[in-house]
């Protein structure tokens, strides 16, 4: 089964900027779909943006303008992030899939911590 690996999380000020890289065991043109989700605590995970093989990308409405999402043929997907505030502290979980929908199937990332300081 492939295996999904979240880096570049971290501590940063409010409007500061990070990327979050996920890297897969296998070629990302294995997927149609890979998407970040993030779960503050106490809070439900929620979905944060897509992208897929057929050119869709959607993100929430929260960080439209912000977050942008990408991906490569190198077994890579990505998560640009500016802009940032205190509300966008949270776990960030890489997903991907081989459909273009979510399914049981999805495999997921460990996750990697993004704090946010006021």
């Amino acid at each position: 089964q492939a295996l999904l690996v979240e880096s570049g999380g971290g501590l940063v000020h409010t409007g500061g900027s990070l990327r979050l890289s996920c890297a897969a065991s296998r070629s990302s043109a294995y997927f149609h779909r890979m998407a970040w989700y993030r779960q503050a605590p106490g809070k439900q995970r929620e979905f944060v943006a897509v992208i897929r093989d057929d050119g869709l990308i959607d993100y929430t409405e929260s960080v439209k303008g912000r977050f942008t999402i990408s991906w490569d043929n190198n077994n890579l997907a990505y998560l640009q992030m500016n802009s940032l505030q205190p509300e966008d502290t949270a776990v960030y979980y890489c997903t991907a899939g081989r459909f273009r929908v979510a399914s049981a199937d999805d495999i997921w990332g460990q996750g990697t911590q993004v704090t946010v300081s006021s």
